[in-house]
C-alpha cells in the first residue's frame, strides 16, 4: 500500500471511530506518525505454519534467586524445550502494581526483575515473541494517572470520570467490584471508570491523543521484536451511554486501524484479540476475515473439552466444532486449554445448560479449585471462570485413580488442542505437568494464583527427570508436537471437517488443499473402549503402524491417521 492509499485508509478508520467529532487534524497527526515510522528499518516475520506452537508464560515463570529472570527462562527453553515451542507469549513484562502484571505502570519499560529490552531482543533470536498490550487500562500508580489527579492538562482527558446523565445500566461487567472508583486529586476527589479494579483505570480512547499514544506503543512493540501482539480485554475500550460498553463499533474500528498499520509496516505479524465472551461475540473480532484480528482467543474450547472428559460425552464439543471452519488465509484461531486466568464460563452460554455448567463448578470445587463470579446488569451474579490447574480439573475423582490416568487424560485433552483448526498455545504449567498451587492461593487469597506458581530453574529441571507425572506429561507433549509439526494438514489455515463417530469420541479431518495432505483425528473421552471407522487407510502417526477399516481406542486414547 503506497503512502497516499495508507493515509486514505487511516482516514476511513478515524471517521469510523470519531464520527461527528472527527477532525482533519487527526489525519495530519497520523501523517507525521507514518513518516516517522517509515524512516525506520523493519523486518518481516515468516507466515504461520503447522510448525508454530505458542507457549504462554510469565517472564519470571522460571527463575533463579538474585538473577534477572528473562535470561533464565530463555536458557531453560533452549535447553529443555527446544523448537517444539516456536513462539513465546510473555504475559505483561512491564512494571506493575497488581493483578500479576495486568495493572501496568509504564508500557515502555521492562520490569527490572525480569530484565531489559536487550534481553527481549536476545530472546527473539531463538523464539518468535508475543507481547501483551494491556490497552484497556493502566495502573492508578502510573505517571499518566497521577498527572490526571494533579490536573495536568495533557492527561486531563486520558481517563473517564463519572458523569451525571451517563447511563451505565446496561454495562457488561467481568467483575463484581464498583464500575467507578474515587481517588484523592490535587483539587479534591476525582473519579474514574474501572472495568476491572480500582488499580486498573480505563483509558479514554474517545480522547484522540490517548488513541494516538496507544497506537505509538503498539508500533513500538512490533518494532522491538513482537511478532504477535495480544490485545488484552480489548472489547471494553469504548464507552457510550446506555449501551453495554463492550464490542462497540468504535472498538472494532480501532483494531482495524491497528491492523492496517501492522499490515503495512510488519506483514505477517499477528494481532490477537482477547475477549472472554460468548463465541459469536468473540469471533466478531475477525471482522470480514482480513481486516481485523489475525487470531482470536478460542475461549469456548477449554470448558467444552473439560465438559467432554468430565461427562465422557463429546456431543456438545462436536456440535459446536462443526460451526468452526477456515476464516481466511490470514486469520485463524488462537487455541488454548489453560492460561494465566481461569477457565472462562461465559463462552459456554447457549451451548451448555445451567445444569451442565453446575457439574463443572461442583467438580472444580471438589478438586480443590475456586470459582470467580461477575455482576450482571440486573444486579445478579453468575459464574465467570473456574480457577484451577487444567490437569487437576480433568480428574474425575473415584474414577481416575492413578497418576497414569492423569497423564493420559491430560495428553488426550491436548490432542484436541493440537488437532483443531488454528494455532495451538500451551500454558507453561500444562507443558511442565504442574498441579494446583495451594500455597500461592492461600498466601495471596487470589483465586487465579492457584495456577500461577513460579518454578525455580534447577528444581524444575530435576523434576522433569525424576517426577513421573511431570516427566510423563512433558515428554508426551513433546512427542505429540514433534509429530504434528511434520504434517502440513495441521497448517493454521488448512480446512477442517468435524465428523460424528461415537458420542464418547471427538473426531475430525484436516485437509491442506495446497499440498493435498490429509490427517484424520479421533480421541476417546471416556474410559471405555470405542470403535471408530476410519475414512481411509493410512499411517497412524502415533505409533507409525498402518491402519485401515476400523480402530479401537482405549481409555483416553487418540489417533492421527495420515492418508496413504
Amino acid at each position: 500500500m503506497n503512502h497516499e492509499a495508507l493515509l486514505s485508509k487511516i482516514e476511513e478508520h478515524l471517521k469510523d471511530i470519531y464520527q461527528d467529532t472527527y477532525s482533519h487534524s487527526y489525519l495530519e497527526q497520523f501523517q507525521t506518525f507514518i513518516e516517522e515510522w517509515s524512516s525506520k528499518s523493519w523486518t518481516t516475520p515468516q507466515p504461520l505454519t503447522e510448525e508454530n506452537v505458542y507457549l504462554i508464560t510469565y517472564g519470571d515463570s522460571i527463575f533463579q534467586d538474585g538473577k534477572e529472570s528473562l535470561p533464565i527462562l530463555h536458557r531453560f527453553l533452549k535447553e529443555e524445550v527446544g523448537q517444539m515451542i516456536t513462539d513465546v507469549h510473555l504475559l505483561p513484562m512491564f512494571p506493575y502494581t497488581s493483578d500479576d502484571g495486568f495493572s501496568v505502570k509504564d508500557y515502555r519499560e521492562i520490569d527490572p526483575v525480569l530484565g531489559t529490552w536487550e534481553h527481549i531482543r536476545t530472546f527473539s533470536n531463538d523464539y518468535r515473541m508475543m507481547f501483551d498490550f494491556v490497552a484497556n487500562h493502566i495502573s492508578q500508580s502510573s505517571d499518566w494517572f497521577q498527572r490526571y489527579l494533579k490536573e495536568d492538562p495533557k492527561f486531563r482527558e486520558f481517563f473517564t470520570p463519572k458523569e451525571e446523565g451517563f447511563d451505565t445500566g446496561n454495562v457488561v461487567r467481568p467483575r463484581t467490584s464498583p464500575l467507578f472508583h474515587e481517588y484523592d486529586g490535587q483539587n479534591g476527589t476525582k473519579t474514574a471508570w474501572t472495568t476491572f479494579s480500582k488499580d486498573q483505570v480505563d483509558i479514554n480512547f474517545k480522547h484522540f491523543p490517548a488513541l494516538l499514544e496507544m497506537t505509538e506503543i503498539l508500533m513500538e512493540y512490533a518494532y522491538q521484536g513482537g511478532t504477535s501482539i495480544r490485545l488484552d480485554a480489548i472489547g471494553f475500550i469504548w464507552k457510550e451511554s446506555g449501551t453495554t460498553c463492550i464490542h462497540l463499533p468504535q472498538a472494532h474500528a480501532i483494531i482495524q486501524l491497528w491492523q492496517t498499520l501492522m499490515s503495512h509496516f510488519k506483514p505477517n505479524a499477528q494481532i490477537i484479540t482477547e475477549t472472554n465472551v460468548p463465541h459469536k461475540e468473540n469471533i466478531s473480532y475477525f471482522g470480514n476475515g482480513t481486516n481485523e484480528a489475525n487470531m482470536v482467543y478460542q475461549f469456548t474450547l477449554p470448558p467444552l473439552v473439560l465438559h467432554s472428559f468430565t461427562t465422557h460425552d463429546a456431543t456438545k464439543l462436536t456440535a459446536w466444532a462443526k460451526s468452526i471452519g477456515k476464516v481466511s488465509d490470514s486469520a485463524t484461531y488462537f487455541n488454548f486449554l489453560a492460561s494465566h486466568d481461569g477457565i472462562g464460563m461465559r463462552p459456554t452460554e447457549g451451548i451448555l445448560t445451567e445444569e451442565e455448567k453446575q457439574v463443572l463448578v461442583n467438580k472444580v470445587k471438589e478438586n480443590g479449585g475456586e470459582v470467580s463470579y461477575k455482576s450482571n446488569p440486573d444486579g445478579s451474579k453468575s459464574v465467570y471462570e473456574l480457577n484451577i490447574n487444567y490437569s487437576e480439573a480433568l480428574v474425575n475423582k473415584g474414577e481416575d485413580k492413578t497418576e497414569e490416568d492423569t497423564v493420559a487424560k491430560m495428553l488426550a485433552a491436548h490432542s484436541i488442542l493440537l488437532s483443531v483448526i488454528g494455532v495451538p498455545a500451551i500454558y507453561y504449567h500444562s507443558l511442565l505437568g504442574s498441579g494446583n498451587d495451594y500455597e500461592g492461593l492461600e498466601a495471596s487469597g487470589i483465586p487465579r494464583r492457584i495456577n500461577r506458581e513460579k518454578l525455580e530453574y534447577d528444581a524444575i529441571k530435576q523434576a522433569l527427570q525424576n517426577d513421573s507425572r511431570r516427566k510423563g506429561i512433558f515428554e508426551g507433549m513433546q512427542t505429540m508436537i514433534e509429530r504434528r509439526q511434520q504434517e502440513s494438514a495441521f497448517s493454521p489455515y488448512a480446512e477442517q471437517q468435524v465428523v460424528d463417530v461415537d458420542p464418547r469420541a471427538f473426531a475430525l479431518t484436516r485437509l491442506n488443499e495446497r499440498t493435498g495432505e490429509k490427517v484424520f483425528f479421533a480421541v476417546n473421552t471416556s474410559r471405555e473402549t470405542v470403535e471408530v471407522d476410519l475414512p481411509y487407510a493410512g499411517v497412524n502417526l502415533v505409533d507409525g503402524g498402518n491402519v485401515s477399516g476400523a480402530v479401537t481406542l482405549g481409555a483416553y486414547e487418540f489417533i492421527w491417521v495420515h492418508e496413504s
